[in-house]
């Protein structure tokens, strides 16, 4: 495995589809929708986050109100933060290979352990120049809880990145529409939602 400096969480659970991971530090995780890596021997997996959550370490042990706030706590009972996780699931979107970006499943799911760590700034660019991520999304979205929702955090994902430029979001638009079937109540909707990301 490559070394990666900038890892932050681990697997814990790993699958052809997907992989949870587990949180170095429970008060620093991705966000929603954003891409994540892991680097194997042959190739740079990506995952893109679907769901993230925070509870206790231990079963037996359950957070409760203390009515005060973090930065109180913080200093009065540090000890309580102690026994928080923070897990976050990823569906796998694509891989790279020799340099080439492959927007399917890899040939293997990542391994228990591996390190996960943020993409970067030219994986970004690289991967989202295609919609075709978007298949695989739509393909995968029985595991999701709502497809759109993920989708308008990706789209605030490439604007954040300076990426949602006209025929991206044109590309973007194109390829919604005839994953839907050209639903076009859905995309519809879709668009009034996004809105304030686009215009």
């Amino acid at each position: 495995m490559k070394e990666n400096n900038k890892a932050f969480a681990e697997v814990i659970e790993s699958s052809l589809t997907s992989w949870l991971a587990q949180s170095w530090n429970w008060d620093f995780f991705p966000t929603f929708g954003s891409i994540v890596t892991i680097e194997t021997k042959k190739r740079t997996l990506v995952g893109i986050v679907y769901q993230i959550k925070t509870g206790s370490i231990d079963p037996v042990r359950y957070p409760f109100t203390y009515q005060k706030t973090e930065e109180e706590l913080m200093r009065e009972q540090p000890q309580i933060f102690e026994f928080l996780k923070t897990t976050f699931s990823c569906l796998i979107i694509g891989y790279q290979e020799n340099e080439k970006i492959f927007y399917q499943l890899a040939p293997e799911p990542p391994k228990i352990h591996a390190f996960v760590s943020p993409a970067t700034p030219l994986l970004h660019r690289q991967f989202f120049s295609h919609n075709h991520y978007l298949h695989i999304l739509f393909a995968l979205s029985n595991n999701l809880f709502n497809l759109d929702e993920l989708l308008l955090a990706v789209l605030k994902q490439l604007s954040d990145h300076q990426l949602l430029h006209q025929d991206a979001l044109e590309q973007f638009v194109d390829t919604f529409s005839l994953l839907t079937g050209n639903d076009y109540r859905r995309l519809k909707l879709f668009l009034q939602r996004a809105q304030g990301l686009i215009f």
